[in-house]
């Protein structure tokens, strides 16, 4: 079933209907000559422009891009606001395989899609995501200024993910902290799904402090990156295995998103779980599961946002102490969360929706009475 523009129904009742929906804007983008199909997602503007990353994925059809848009663009609006951020949430992603498009045609397809963030006049600040890098946040910055995550010789910061993992770091020091009474993470079985981008970077802090670490990857080539420099970590064959390793005590999905669901939540040995992977819950009751097991989840929005705060920071001129230092209180953000959870007798990631829906809620009760 299609509306009159031959849009899939059940994607014009996710915008306008479902819990997903009540997005400001969605743009769909097309330009022909380069092949680009994307979707452009803002969800709230109440504390600022939108921020957000560009996904490039080969999606399965265009329902399933859209829908990864809605979802993406509403976390970071909590994103953006549990960060301290001026910022509201926005997501792009772009359809298709970005490892099979090569230049000249990535080249063109990323100057189209740099032409679309501009026409929003700012009301949408792209970066990098998933299947995007520094190198064509470059090109896109040449047809539109509200782009961040750009190289440092074309003047940005270079890449987030160094503070992603810092981040995600200082979440899983505030969960040692609240269930454990201390933050350090030394001697503690950590497993880590994803060590791309983000998850090469955390494995260095958990070494560094002493952690007894193990990764798995869809790719072979990074978990070898891994072992090879670091001989103690343990690579497991799968994310299945992963999840039952014995006396684990965090688990740190650093993949895509739906990591936690009914098939893994069951089995799952951790007591911590604190990643890198946006949208962890596969859907709506899977953090009472995690709850009712004893297992205590630092929301996935809060303890990556470090790469969102350097993006931020871009802006207005980048300086990596400075991010660093905002980036290190998202222990203390974590710590605030855990404790509400705690006093509200709910859930981690319904305490930190919560309060990232009250500092929207009061931006925009404060801009009508402007």
């Amino acid at each position: 079933m299609t509306d009159v523009t031959g849009a899939p129904a059940d994607v014009l009742h996710t915008l306008f209907h479902s819990d997903q929906g009540g997005h400001e804007q969605v743009v769909l983008c097309q330009d022909r000559a380069s092949g680009l199909k994307a979707v452009i997602a803002i969800h709230s503007t109440a504390l600022g422009p939108a921020l957000g990353g560009t996904r490039f994925y080969p999606y399965a059809n265009e329902a399933e891009a859209v829908a990864d848009a809605l979802n993406l663009a509403r976390g970071m609006s909590y994103k953006n606001a549990m960060a301290g951020l001026d910022h509201g949430g926005g997501k792009a992603v772009i359809i298709g395989d970005p490892e099979r498009i090569e230049p000249p045609q990535r080249t063109e397809l990323l100057l189209a899609y740099g032409r679309f963030v501009a026409s929003l006049g700012g009301r949408y600040v792209t970066a990098c995501d998933v299947g995007t890098y520094v190198a064509d946040m470059d090109v896109v910055a040449r047809e539109c200024r509200w782009t961040t995550g750009r190289s440092p010789e074309n003047g940005g910061a270079g890449d987030s993910s160094v503070l992603t993992a810092f981040g995600v770091y200082q979440g899983m020091r505030a969960s040692a902290q609240h269930l454990w009474g201390d933050p350090s993470l030394r001697a503690k079985r950590v497993g880590i799904a994803g060590v791309g981008k983000v998850g090469h970077h955390l494995v260095e802090h958990l070494v560094k402090e002493g952690a007894e670490v193990f990764v798995t990857d869809v790719r072979e080539d990074a978990v070898r990156r891994i072992t090879e420099r670091h001989r103690d970590v343990i690579a497991v064959k799968d994310t299945d295995e992963l999840i039952r390793v014995d006396g684990l005590g965090i688990y740190a999905p650093c993949a895509l998103g739906g990591a936690l669901d009914d098939d893994t939540v069951p089995v799952l040995t951790a007591e911590v779980v604190c990643g890198a992977a946006n949208n962890q819950l596969a859907h709506p009751g899977v953090e009472k599961d995690l709850a009712d097991r004893g297992i205590l989840y630092a929301p996935d929005y809060v303890v990556n946002a470090g790469g969102v705060i350097q993006v931020a920071d871009e802006l207005h001129g980048f300086d990596f102490e400075r991010c660093k230092a905002k980036a290190a209180k998202i222990f203390d953000t974590a710590l605030a969360i855990f404790a509400r959870a705690k006093e509200d007798g709910i859930p981690p990631a319904a305490a930190a929706d919560r309060i990232a829906e009250q500092r929207m809620h009061d931006a925009a009760a404060a801009r009508r009475t402007l």
